[in-house]
């Protein structure tokens, strides 16, 4: 989230697109309710289902699945069409004055450099014309035709009220509702707010869904204010924390890069980082990368990292492939490649796509290691289980571990909310039998495995013997040892650079934040956005002051919220080219003058000018990106793709199935289905009564939605002869499912391209394991394919076929 949960009372209008948030976020969907009511805001769904969001709000559409990105062009289309446009906020905060090379196009759906053989983009093109200055060319009237507002107007040109309607299957009149509703948030004094989930990151194109309402949201001026911005909703307490620390293939914690094999050594890793400003005074706060990266090295191996060993880069991974996300790491294990798999809370079998392959997978590794409060799928996927989970355990030969784990209520430490809040917990219960912290069982997994690096050496052990352990019992690392690692410290007294004559930190002390971060190597810092965490202060995560100065909605002394507290990113944006409020009833912070202050922390310098100096300070540009140059690999603005099984050809190219530069593997793509033999689009989604695979081991859970159901509209139950709360047999190219269909009015049939277009909706909790009715989810028909950029499983458009069945047949 750009802002936080608690700023969404601040809104005038709540867009849901790509997510169900009183049903999957009830708790959170409360400030959407304190809007409505003390605010008189509106709440906009568009959503293939009228979901439980949906009910309580003032206007719904109905949306094809993964046909989103049409959907917000056409709005964006609409407000530029209509002059809904913050100008002065436009001109000055985005980048759509800047001028773009000459090469730079997009035509037949493709943007220009494409490599079919490749599967990729050659980029060059995609970037800004540079003066010789060093700096971007700019034209601040928009003139001229290769500025970024004028290619952003030729690009979206196509999507018009008829074209959305062809499309997405959204009636005209509907879409055009919501342009008007959304239309009037362009003014200073109109915000509106964006919420999202999984319904817009599971596609093969899901990072372009965001980024299209997240241009929407500039050009209506709405990003940095009170109550505006691109609000992520976090299905799971700590998925934010997850991608903080780096729990990714390709990530060090704080978002920092592994490094690739085309940077062996780190003067090429860091000089490709350090990013200089592409305007005059701009900060491009990036430029502090290698302080950020030189204080982790120091955490990580401390006196082993000099400067005359370049801080032992040497030890870092250097990734051959750009990531190793869990459709790569499935593909392997299918193929033999992996041999041992460690599986940490959570439950691949039911979380990934095309369930079939991932037990075929399974059953090639020689160990699997699951880590987990509960029994679960993965960890028994050799258990013949009937038609639930149909395998011959007999030729399943890999070895399963299971190490009991303790749940987030028997542990102490912090969780990191959707809002980027630290909030620290204690344990409230004893953990049961055999179970052991995660810390404790990964403690003691280290020190026996260095333990075999010193008795028996090894081929390069030196950053497993290194290793910084300083724990005051190394089998067991405490909470707060770990808090004040992520903080950081000084090593050495660290001076201030202005003045050498201050001490800004003493050695031995904690860091205040990453602003006394060092790139000498006299800090150490385990994770530099969530520095200030645990500083001399105390434990500011475990803050619990309510108060509220200005009614602001910013809690600054509840908990701690990453970057320095910062509740609103970019909040320098709320506020005109000199410093004052675009609207001064929803003040955030305004320029005294000397400095800016006010009811947030600011983002940007607290004496940096407000002519001078942009708002969007990690940017080389200063200014947002409306044009993304190279940064996306499928184009700089969002366009139409269609899913990669879709009862639609792509409108602009009927040669082009799915996203033109997703991975896809030759096995997979052999399993493509086509509407002729699978004609209706199926989607995924969450039930309130459930949370993912964990509340179908407890009885009321299981008991308040005890069986897997699909859900049809009245119109497909009559065409197929399925009747109400009767049996189905589900399938597609990848599997089937047998469920009870639930026949509802929440689905309607919708018109596209001129052909009727059914809905099934299959909800994902259920299983073979635990307290409910063993069932499926719908990863037994997913396609194995994801997002372009990350690699999220296109989960929410896919194709199935669906008939009436008396019963479940016997395995």
């Amino acid at each position: 989230m750009t802002n936080a949960w608690t700023d969404i009372k601040n809104t005038d209008l709540v867009v849901v697109m790509g997510g169900n948030a009183a049903e999957a976020h009830p708790c959170g969907f409360k400030w959407v309710t304190e809007a409505k009511a003390n605010r008189g805001a509106k709440l906009i769904v568009v959503d293939p289902r009228y979901t439980r969001t949906a009910s309580v709000s003032d206007f719904y559409a109905p949306i094809r699945p993964g046909s989103d990105i049409s959907f917000l062009m056409g709005v964006i289309r609409w407000c530029m069409e209509n002059d809904k446009v913050q100008w002065e906020y436009v001109r000055n905060y985005t980048n759509a004055a800047f001028l773009v090379k000459e090469g730079f196009g997009w035509s037949d759906g493709l943007f220009t450099g494409y490599d079919e053989e490749k599967r990729d983009y050659d980029k060059e093109s995609w970037d800004y014309q540079i003066g010789e200055d060093g700096y971007a060319r700019i034209d601040p009237t928009l003139q001229d035709p290769r500025c970024v507002w004028n290619l952003l107007k030729a690009h979206v040109e196509a999507y018009t009220p008829e074209f959305v309607e062809n499309i997405c299957g959204t009636p005209k009149d509907k879409f055009l509702q919501i342009c008007e509703m959304i239309g009037e948030c362009s003014a200073p004094d109109r915000v509106m707010t964006s919420m999202y989930a999984l319904g817009w990151t599971q596609h093969s194109k899901g990072a372009q869904n965001i980024r299209g309402m997240a241009m929407l949201q500039l050009i209506l001026g709405n990003i940095g204010m009170r109550g505006g911005g691109m609000n992520a909703l976090r299905g799971h307490s700590n998925i934010q924390g997850l991608t903080d620390l780096g729990l990714m293939s390709n990530l060090i914690p704080g978002y920092l890069n592994i490094p690739t094999e085309k940077e062996p050594d780190w003067q090429t890793y860091i000089s490709a980082r350090g990013f200089k400003p592409l305007r005059p005074n701009q900060t491009s706060y990036w430029q502090n990368y290698p302080k950020f990266m030189v204080s982790f090295m120091k955490a990580m191996w401390g006196d082993a990292a000099t400067a005359e060993n370049d801080w032992a880069y040497h030890y870092l991974p250097k990734l051959d492939v750009p990531t190793y996300d869990v459709l790569r790491m499935f593909e392997l294990m299918k193929h033999g490649q992996i041999n041992l798999y460690f599986c940490q809370g959570f439950n691949p079998l039911l979380s990934f796509p095309n369930r079939a392959k991932l037990t075929e997978a399974l059953s090639r590794l020689k160990l699997l290691v699951v880590m987990d409060p509960l029994e679960t799928e993965t960890a028994h996927f050799w258990e013949n289980h009937g038609i639930h989970n149909d395998v011959d355990s007999a030729a399943i030969q890999t070895e399963v571990l299971e190490l009991p784990t303790t749940c987030f209520a028997e542990d102490e430490g912090a969780l990191v909310n959707s809002g980027r809040w630290l909030q620290w917990h204690w344990a409230g219960g004893t953990p049961p039998g055999e179970a052991r912290h995660d810390t404790w069982i990964m403690a003691n997994i280290f020190l026996r495995l260095r333990k075999l690096y010193q008795d028996e050496g090894g081929v390069f052990p030196d950053p497993i013997l290194n290793l910084t352990w300083d724990y005051a019992d190394p089998s067991e690392p405490t909470p707060e040892e770990l808090a004040r690692e992520m903080n950081g410290r000084a090593l050495k007294t660290v001076y201030d650079a202005k003045d050498p004559s201050t001490v800004l930190v003493e050695a031995g002390k904690q860091v205040k934040n990453f602003t006394q971060l060092q790139d000498d190597g006299s800090t150490m810092c385990g994770c530099w956005i969530y520095s200030g965490c645990w500083n001399e202060d105390g434990n500011n995560m475990a803050r619990r002051d309510n108060s509220d100065p200005g009614d602001a909605g910013m809690f600054l002394n509840w908990s701690f919220a990453w970057p320095v507290n910062r509740r609103i990113l970019y909040n320098r944006a709320s506020a005109d080219m000199q410093g004052k409020p675009w609207d001064p009833d929803r003040k955030l912070i305004e320029w005294t003058g000397e400095k800016w202050e006010g009811y947030d922390v600011p983002d940007i310098g607290v004496t940096s000018k407000p002519d001078e100096v942009m708002p969007f300070i990690m940017n080389q540009e200063g200014a947002s990106r409306l044009f993304t140059r190279g940064m996306m690999r499928d184009g700089p603005f969002p366009t139409h793709m269609e899913p990669f099984e879709s009862p639609l050809k792509n409108v602009f190219n009927d040669k082009m199935r799915g996203n033109p530069v997703s991975r896809v593997f030759a096995d997979d793509a052999a399993q493509f289905a086509t509407s002729d033999e699978f004609p209706f689009v199926a989607t995924s989604y969450r039930l309130t009564e459930h949370f993912h695979y964990w509340t179908k081991h407890n009885k009321v859970n299981a008991s308040l939605q005890p069986e897997f159901f699909v859900e049809i509209s009245e119109e497909l139950a009559a065409e197929k002869g399925i009747a109400k709360g009767g049996r189905v047999r589900v399938w597609g190219k990848r599997g089937e499912v047998w469920a009870k269909a639930v026949v509802t009015k929440r689905i309607k049939p919708m018109i596209c391209d001129g052909k009727t277009v059914h809905v099934v909706g299959i909800p994902l909790h259920w299983g073979f394991k635990g307290a409910a009715k063993k069932g499926w989810g719908p990863n037994s028909l997913t396609p194995f394919v994801g997002d372009a950029n990350v690699e999220t499983p296109e989960f929410k458009a896919f194709l199935v076929n669906i008939e009436p069945s008396t019963e479940e047949p016997v395995a």
